[in-house]
């Protein structure tokens, strides 16, 4: 596909922001600060420069509730025993009443730096493509040491952008490089690039609601990737290539510092 083209307006997309405050590696991070603003607030604030007709948070949190209204972030107060994100999103979608045709982007609340550009690209991927049920982003990778490691999710597309699979393990296979790297080390990438996988999705609310009763695949369990469900299940995920990384996530102490200051740096 075609890297950060022009994106028709859209005004039929939601956007929905899940955010616990329970993290075992930084708690109560939806309510960190980031440059003056909770990053709950930060993010909504992002999407909200999007195409979307409407941005909302999904929490099972008092507290997020509260700051959100403080600063003018519509939220809404989902179950607290959801066993995933998608299911909290389920909820959300049945709260607003929204039509199984609607389209809703989720972007999560620890992506501070997620763009408005991306936001749209996602929902006007899934725009496009009725044969699909999802949609989401990928960007080439540059550094042989990302190639490699399973925290870098990795994705293979078809000819139509299509994904063919997710993997946490380098895909698709280098015959010829990775055989070298098990004795020298991996030190330069194939042509053309492997695509890093973005965590950002786009549902019709439709599949959405469906998504949570859907059987749980073996290789989503093997690979630790809920996305693999919905190919498991014969449903197709459409993927927008971007050239460039979104701004990194928070999921760590040292994450939520680097972010304050590649923002210090850009104020």
């Amino acid at each position: 596909m075609s890297a950060d083209v022009a994106v028709p307006e859209h005004t039929g997309f939601t956007v929905l922001i899940p955010a616990r405050l329970a993290s075992t590696r930084l708690p109560d991070k939806p309510l960190a600060d980031i440059a003056g603003l909770p990053m709950v607030v930060r993010v909504a604030r992002q999407a909200a420069a999007s195409q979307a007709r409407q941005v909302v948070v999904a929490t099972d949190s008092q507290a997020v509730i509260d700051v959100c209204a403080a600063h003018g972030v519509r939220a809404l107060m989902t179950r607290a025993d959801h066993p995933s994100g998608s299911d909290r999103l389920a909820e959300a979608c049945d709260l607003l009443g929204l039509p199984d045709g609607d389209m809703v982007v989720n972007v999560q609340g620890d992506e501070p730096l997620m763009t408005a550009q991306l936001v749209n690209a996602v929902a006007d991927a899934l725009a496009q493509r009725p044969d699909c049920v999802m949609s989401t982003a990928a960007h080439p990778l540059h550094h042989a040491a990302e190639f490699a490691n399973p925290n870098v999710v990795k994705v293979v597309l078809d000819r139509q952008g299509t994904a063919l699979y997710f993997s946490r393990a380098p895909i698709a296979w280098w015959r010829d490089g990775m055989a070298q790297a098990w004795t020298q080390g991996l030190s330069t990438l194939p042509t053309p690039a492997p695509l890093r996988h973005v965590g950002i999705y786009g549902y019709r609310a439709g599949f959405l609601r469906q998504f949570p009763t859907l059987e749980p695949a073996p290789i989503e369990q093997m690979e630790s990737l809920e996305q693999l469900r919905v190919l498991w299940h014969g449903q197709r995920i459409c993927v927008h290539v971007t050239r460039d990384a979104p701004g990194p996530g928070v999921d760590t102490p040292e994450d939520l510092q680097r972010v304050r200051s590649l923002l210090t740096r850009s104020a």
